[in-house]
């Protein structure tokens, strides 16, 4: 079986949601510090509504973190230092 992540391109680094894996627990919305994670009209494995995050995400991980099922996925951009 195959999972497919939906990619989110943010300002702070890209997001990445596995439909396939996410039961729409919402544990992750719960737990953003910046609650920039809502519902998606993308269905999650149950045929329950996925998450989605917005360009407030700073790409902190927590949602990561937390979510039972490891559905997202959350690389943070590397910032060029200047010399």
């Amino acid at each position: 079986m195959e999972f497919k992540g939906r990619t989110l391109e943010l300002t702070k680094g890209d997001w990445t949601l596995f439909p396939g894996l996410c039961k729409g627990c919402g544990l992750c919305i719960q737990k953003c510090p910046k609650k920039c994670i809502a519902w998606s009209k993308v269905l999650g494995v149950y045929g329950t509504p996925s998450v989605e995050a917005n360009d407030e995400c700073i790409a902190c991980g927590i949602c990561q973190m937390v979510c039972p099922d490891t559905a997202i996925l959350v690389n943070k951009k590397k910032v060029a230092k200047e010399a």
